[in-house]
């Protein structure tokens, strides 16, 4: 089993969440002040590394690694790769990052100052 953090469509009552929904949800968790959060056609949302970085709320399940690998990352858009996620309490686990093969971040709306996905949401008057 692998710590997978997730933040936008596979979090509770997202379009994604069925495919990890079997698995043990282990609380919400916070990242490490070490990313921007971007939204990529206001539909998902990835991390990227940046120095000036802020906290971004999500979930943490418990995974088989295979899933994540067979069910989990395909389903996600092509924008996103799996990487390490640097938590707020000093743990790691896998998480959906912006791919480096994406260039820019400048082409992904910069949505960090809502600190997480449902937040986002909420702006756009979806929750």
């Amino acid at each position: 089993m692998t710590a997978l953090f997730v933040n936008c469509a596979a979090m509770r009552g997202g379009v994604l969440h069925d495919n990890i929904a079997p698995y043990p949800f282990l609380g919400e968790a916070r990242t490490a002040p070490r990313y921007r959060f971007y939204s990529v056609r206001d539909e998902f949302a990835g991390l990227h590394p940046a120095d000036d970085g802020v906290t971004i709320t999500g979930e943490l399940y418990d995974v088989p690694l295979e899933v994540i690998g067979e069910r989990f990352m395909p389903a996600e858009p092509p924008e996103f790769e799996l990487g390490v996620i640097a938590l707020a309490d000093a743990g790691a686990a896998l998480g959906v990052v912006l791919r480096s093969t994406q260039g820019e971040t400048g082409r992904y709306r910069d949505i960090s100052g809502w600190g997480g996905w449902r937040s986002y949401e909420r702006s756009l008057g979806r929750r």
